[in-house]
């Protein structure tokens, strides 16, 4: 994959505000503890980034983001390529925007 393979709307803040999301809707799910930390992590990392997420999955160089294992990197590269992400878009699905974690 190359640059101009990449969904040239996903910005590295957009991308880390959905994995944030997904780990809200789990926490809501009551899912594991292991996983929402994980998907805020990798939501944490990609905010610090210095390079956009795009070149780092056009250059195959995902595995550079701390806290992303293989099914968060594999969620990554479909945001990054197609602008969406079905998992996200089943949870969005299971848990509307009206649910919210309390205290938030």
């Amino acid at each position: 994959m190359d640059a101009a393979d990449a969904h040239p709307t996903m910005t590295n803040p957009e991308i880390a505000t959905i994995f944030e999301d997904i780990a809200r809707r789990l926490e809501l799910k009551k899912d594991n503890i292991f996983k929402i930390r994980a998907y805020r992590k990798v939501a944490s990392s990609i905010t610090e980034l210095t390079e956009p997420v795009a070149k780092l999955v056009a250059e195959n160089r995902i595995n550079e983001i701390p806290g992303a294992g293989e099914a968060i990197t594999k969620k990554i590269t479909e945001l990054v390529r197609t602008g969406r992400l079905e998992y996200y878009e089943k949870l969005k699905k299971e848990l509307p925007a009206s649910s919210r974690v309390r205290g938030r």
